[in-house]
């Protein structure tokens, strides 16, 4: 095969060995001297699309052809012109790459405004992949391509990128009302905007196979704002998230300093202080202040609930009512208990209560007389 034009063309054929190239041009630059009777091989993934005078008078599709009056009638007109020294047949053929071309990439080259229904209007950055393939290729040819020798996705794909996030930008203002929301439309926003750019690629005599969007991103502020209110889903609470971040400075500031002294003491610290911390956060209680759980103290005489603090009971009057204290911690004991709840410590031992000998009360252990029928004790 050459390409010259003082050269006539007996084989014409064309490997594509960048895996990139959409079209190649035989000869590269000017008018071939395609000899009458040349044999045009065209692979299975190609297209041959034989041009006279700047018109497409012939197209082939995956075989071995030969240049004749058979195939193009046209030169039956171009053979009976008389000719001296040169080949009657003064033209070009465009081997079309018919292959899908994947991975070509799109994207926003700056951020685009956005109308967020609940973060306000905000920039997004959108990037991905898409997949094209050349379905009609004299239009492409006409179109695109024009008399270049060469044409690659790499000259293609920053038009297509600009026509991509023209309609992403459209497509996203009406369909979607929120980035919140954003993780669960990827697939939907992917198929409704490759239906959406069918028409605008088939202008062209191309087909966009596939659309991809790999991410959509805010800016730096927007994110922090939506960390925060996923933290919010967690933890129902303005001040709990206000007490979580800052945790999280306290943890920040003290790894900062780990090489330091005073930074290890304070890392120290804080790794002692975060379980407790965490733990009063999903408690739902607020740091510093002791959780309480109920209490189910009974009355030994009506069995009506009363409160740990009770010294009476508000039903009977009771008096059998009134808990020791810890020796180490001051915390009320129950009558039965032999340890402290909150400490741990052991109980000390309680004095005896006194029974009347006629009816059987219980009394105090410093009562003289029965406080039920009199006798003394």
């Amino acid at each position: 095969m050459g390409t010259n034009n003082l050269i006539f063309l007996e084989n014409i054929e064309w490997f594509d060995e960048t895996g990139k190239e959409l079209v190649h041009r035989i000869p590269e630059e000017g008018s071939g001297e395609i000899k009458y009777g040349a044999q045009l091989t065209v692979r299975e993934s190609q297209a041959g699309i034989f041009f006279y005078r700047g018109k497409a008078v012939g197209a082939f599709g995956p075989g071995r052809h030969t240049l004749k009056t058979a195939n193009i009638p046209i030169l039956t007109k171009i053979a009976s012109l008389p000719w001296a020294g040169s080949s009657p047949l003064r033209a070009e053929v465009y081997l079309v790459n018919l292959k899908i071309f994947t991975n070509l990439k799109w994207g926003t080259r700056d951020p685009v405004a956005f109308k967020d229904d609940e973060l306000g209007l905000i920039r997004l950055r959108a990037f991905g992949v898409f997949n094209l393939q050349i379905v009609q290729p004299a239009l492409f040819i006409n179109t695109m391509v024009g008399t270049k020798g060469m044409f690659s996705t790499v000259e293609i794909e920053e038009y297509l990128n600009r026509v991509i996030v023209s309609r992403f930008n459209d497509y996203m203002g009406e369909t979607l009302d929120s980035v919140l929301n954003l993780p669960a439309k990827y697939d939907e926003l992917s198929e409704g905007l490759t239906r959406r750019l069918v028409e605008d690629f088939s202008h062209f005599g191309i087909r966009m196979t596939h659309l991809y969007i790999n991410s959509v991103t805010p800016p730096p502020e927007v994110q922090e704002a939506i960390d925060d209110r996923s933290r919010m889903g967690v933890f129902k609470d303005m001040e709990k998230l206000m007490q979580m971040k800052a945790a999280m400075a306290m943890e920040k500031a003290s790894e900062a300093q780990g090489g330091s002294g005073a930074g290890m003491g304070m890392g120290t610290g804080l790794g002692l202080m975060m379980p407790a911390m965490f733990a009063q956060y999903f408690a739902g209680a607020k740091p510093g202040v002791k959780p309480t759980a109920p209490q189910s103290y009974q009355c030994p005489e009506c069995h009506n609930p009363i409160g740990e603090d009770a010294k009476f009971c508000p039903q009977c009057g009771h008096q059998q009512l009134v808990f020791d204290q810890c020796s180490h911690c001051g915390k009320n004991l129950t009558p039965s208990a032999k340890f402290c709840s909150r400490c741990g410590q052991a109980a000390a031992e309680k004095p005896q209560p006194k029974h009347c000998p006629k009816c059987r009360t219980e009394n105090l252990d410093d009562s003289l007389y029965c406080n039920q029928c009199g006798e003394k004790l």
